[in-house]
């Protein structure tokens, strides 16, 4: 994965509810684990803007509940400072559906997608209404 521009704090761990934010189908994931964590022995994974996780979709389309999928976070709650000093933060936790390569299921995001998610995976950035 690419580095992002940003000291990103940790906010969501496991078991965190996010909004799926595209429309692929699911409303609410919960996130499982995250790829790519290093931890010690007995920590819960935790991620940040921009990293790549495994979720399992709580509430949506009958045929997309109780699958275990993998998402982008693209929006935190908890601030995170940016490298010219800048602190960010959203309203919700937010996740995009993609498959094994990164490239986005749906066909359209809503909301905003931090300036951090385009950096590391563009084709989100793409389809999002605006980058902030």
């Amino acid at each position: 994965m690419k580095a992002i521009n940003a000291r990103s704090t940790k906010g969501l761990s496991q078991k965190s509810r996010c909004v799926c934010t595209d429309n692929s189908g699911a409303k609410e994931v919960e996130i499982i684990s995250v790829l790519k964590f290093h931890g010690r022995k007995r920590m819960n994974p935790k991620g940040g803007i921009a990293d790549l996780v495994n979720v399992v979709v709580k509430k949506g389309k009958p045929e997309m509940r109780k699958k275990v999928e993998r998402a982008v976070i693209v929006r935190v709650r908890m601030v995170y400072r940016r490298k010219d000093g800048l602190r960010v933060k959203f309203e919700d936790n937010a996740v995009v559906l993609v498959d094994e390569k990164g490239i986005p299921k749906a066909s359209e995001i809503k909301g905003v997608v931090a300036k951090e998610v385009g950096e590391r995976w563009p084709k989100i950035a793409g389809l999002a209404q605006a980058v902030a």
